[in-house]
């Protein structure tokens, strides 16, 4: 079954107190893990493959945040005063932001220089347990041979105005400065994270060389994922949900769902034969727990629920079905007879009572369950 997706505008302040413009997508039911997602150079959160893969990993059970980097997107601020050491604080108000209203964070997901600012900021977040990487540089500075011709005029003038993907951008001196003194193989060498890192041989922005420098700068646990054909920015659907897909089935190992359940989703402690029904956030949905067990009960989206789990009238059913089988099975066994496998199919109905040839009374409406047993 494929998650709900619930999509909630969220703001924070950067260093300066300027604005920041975030997003939060979350499956309907509780979050596995947080994650938040950075972009890449001059792109935003709206960008395909930042929309495409956190949309993906909600759909799989994980939140995250994909927020503007400032003077970009719907974010304040200009971008001709950021640089890469802006982008790594820009960050790290994200990350406190999360710690603040959300209380948790396991995963952080970083696309080309979105990537190198997550290698180098994850050191200094203790919540994060696992690191993930898409066609990020090895170093910032090799973002700089998408400028290169500018780079005599930003020198000698402090500044220039330079076409990327068909949109001009102010890149200053201090850009380049700040670009040029960074080395992330230490950050990388120290950061005690879980590493996943994904390139494609052929992303013609950043060689396929910066994902090798990553991984040998890198501890275990790491692991590399090719992505074969895919272009730099993910454009097409069906890589962007292979990232997803194997983020989600990545982290797992690292991010044990008992450490990120708040107190009031920790299962209850219950005697053998007791059940819990307790609401979850959901108009309609419930969490239900034996002393063993936990699932998940809703109405169907066309009643207005979320279709989380099984209506309480298929829960009804499911009772009455596996009852069925059990005896069946019991009494077979005890006779000895040669049964094989023994199903049932039930369905519920509401009917007009006078319908009802046997009931004792004609009046309103009856419930009719009806059963078809196949041994």
């Amino acid at each position: 079954m494929t998650e709900s997706i619930h999509r909630e505008k969220l703001t924070f302040l950067n260093q300066q107190g300027q604005q920041l413009a975030a997003l939060l997508e979350s499956p309907e039911t509780k979050p596995i893990a947080y994650a938040l997602f950075t972009h890449c150079f001059t792109c935003s959160k709206d960008i395909a493959a930042a929309s495409r893969v956190s949309c993906a990993l909600a759909a799989r059970g994980v939140a995250v945040v994909r927020f503007d980097f400032t003077g970009l997107g719907n974010s304040e601020g200009d971008f001709a005063n950021t640089n890469f050491s802006s982008n790594v604080a820009d960050l790290i108000c994200a990350v406190d932001h999360m710690r603040d209203t959300l209380k948790a964070l396991a995963i952080l997901i970083g696309h080309s220089l979105g990537g190198a600012a997550v290698l180098s900021a994850a050191g200094h977040i203790p919540e994060v347990r696992a690191v993930v990487t898409i066609g990020a540089p090895a170093e910032p500075e090799h973002i700089s041979h998408l400028f290169e011709a500018n780079i005599d005029e930003i020198e000698e003038k402090g500044h220039a105005v330079v076409n990327l993907s068909g949109r001009a951008f102010t890149i200053s001196k201090q850009f380049l400065d700040d670009i040029a003194t960074q080395d992330l193989s230490e950050r990388i060498r120290t950061m005690q994270k879980a590493l996943l890192i994904f390139h494609a041989p052929a992303d013609d922005i950043v060689q396929i060389d910066s994902a090798r420098r990553i991984f040998e700068a890198a501890r275990h646990p790491k692991s590399f994922i090719s992505l074969d054909s895919a272009d730099h920015l993910l454009s097409r659907k069906q890589d962007s949900q292979y990232v997803a897909n194997t983020i989600a089935a990545w982290a797992g190992r690292y991010i044990p769902v008992a450490e990120i359940a708040d107190k009031d989703t920790a299962r209850p402690k219950l005697k053998s034969g007791e059940v819990l029904v307790r609401e979850t956030d959901g108009k309609f949905g419930q969490d239900v727990f034996t002393d063993s067990h936990h699932v998940l009960a809703d109405e169907p989206t066309r009643n207005g629920g979320r279709d989380t789990g099984p209506d309480p009238y298929e829960f009804l059913l499911a009772a009455l079905g596996t009852c069925v089988n059990m005896t069946v099975r019991m009494y077979a066994n005890h006779k000895k007879l040669p049964l094989e496998k023994v199903s049932v199919k039930l369905s519920h109905s509401r009917i007009h009572a006078e319908d009802c040839e046997h009931c004792e009374t004609k009046d309103g409406k009856i419930d009719r369950i009806e059963s078809e047993l196949v041994l």
